[in-house]
């Protein structure tokens, strides 16, 4: 009677935590998709301007809840090692360049399309590897791809692939419907190279969940040894383990305007600024929101935590796009076919999760 009462209590737990890691893993990829909703308010300042300002929370907000919680900084590090830092900055440098590229590619061919592609490619790739090359902690128990879990998770990333083809259609029909209405989109630039851009990037973009996952363990367990709590610890690995790629975010546009001799722009809107601001803001804040949802996922977390973080970010960038008026005017087979794609990309997020159960 004791161990089925021990039991029970154990897999009220385990579903607890399932659920805690679903739903913080959803809203980190809402927060995600929705960061650049900014962008589709700002008027006077170019983006060289609103991403240098944009960017700055991501660097200000971990380092700054890292030095208020951990006891002695550089005993962290000494405990780390050079390894993971070297791991995760890597990775992060891949993510800072495709997070540059999403925004052009957002400029170039709109919010709606740019979250489709990017996130749908990233997906096929975060959420396969770590079930073959095993990541740091509890990430390393994964099971296989050749498993019950694995086959389920493959199967959810055959149909985001299936969703992605569909929002790239949708995308090419919507440039065909506003040339022949000649209606002006929120878009500068060449469609097809706006296109290989955010396909590049969402290659690129993997490097923001294989930080962590790879390098997570080492980096928050130093953390949590030298007095950070949970999530101190966890915006304290965004801090050094991200450090990379959010460097690549301040230095690309910082150069921009030495090239453009544009510094004197940020002074002309004083509220832009602030807007700008909520980018890295939101950003940094569902990064790390995501970090707690995949290890409350378990071994799977890695692939199932970013499935779901994925797909819906997909789904909130989506939302902007519609909201801003991307898609003001279009009907007809466009439409259905960038709806189908959002459905779909809700199936896969099932099939995720019922990876985690089996």
């Amino acid at each position: 009677m004791l161990k089925f009462s021990h039991y029970n209590i154990s897999y009220c737990v385990m579903l607890a935590n399932m659920a805690l890691g679903v739903l913080l893993s959803a809203v980190a990829g809402l927060g995600t998709g929705s960061s650049f909703w900014p962008m589709k308010v700002i008027r006077k300042l170019h983006f060289e301007h609103y991403w240098f300002i944009g960017m700055l929370p991501l660097l200000i907000i971990p380092w700054a809840v890292m030095l208020l919680s951990v006891n002695n900084l550089s005993a962290v590090f000494s405990e780390i090692g050079w390894r993971p830092l070297i791991i995760s900055n890597l990775f992060a440098i891949s993510w800072g360049v495709a997070n540059v590229l999403a925004g052009i590619c957002t400029a170039r061919i709109g919010f709606t399309l740019t979250g489709a592609i990017l996130t749908g490619v990233s997906t096929i790739i975060t959420v396969t590897i770590p079930m073959i090359l095993k990541g740091s902690g509890i990430f390393n128990g994964s099971p296989g791809l050749a498993s019950v879990p694995g086959l389920m998770i493959l199967s959810g990333v055959a149909i985001t692939l299936f969703g992605v083809i569909l929002s790239a259609k949708a995308g090419f029909g919507r440039e065909k419907i506003q040339a022949v209405n000649n209606t002006v989109r929120p878009s500068s630039g060449s469609f097809l190279v706006g296109l290989v851009l955010v396909i590049i990037a969402g290659v690129l973009a993997i490097g923001q969940a294989f930080a962590f996952v790879y390098s997570q363990d080492p980096i928050i367990t130093a953390m949590r040894n030298h007095g950070a709590g949970g999530t101190s610890a966890n915006f304290g690995f965004w801090a050094i383990g991200l450090l990379g790629g959010i460097l690549v975010n301040i230095l690309y546009p910082a150069l921009l305007m030495f090239k453009n001799k544009s510094w004197g722009v940020l002074k002309q809107s004083p509220r832009e600024l602030l807007l700008s601001t909520l980018i890295g803001s939101q950003l940094i804040v569902a990064f790390s929101i995501q970090g707690i949802g995949m290890i409350a996922l378990g071994a799977l977390g890695a692939s199932v935590g970013t499935g779901i973080k994925q797909a819906m970010q997909f789904i909130s960038g989506q939302g902007v796009g519609f909201i801003s008026g991307e898609w003001k005017g279009i009907s007809g087979k466009p439409i259905n076919q960038m709806i189908t794609a959002g459905v779909l990309l809700v199936l896969a997020v099932v099939l995720m999760v019922f990876a985690r159960i089996a």
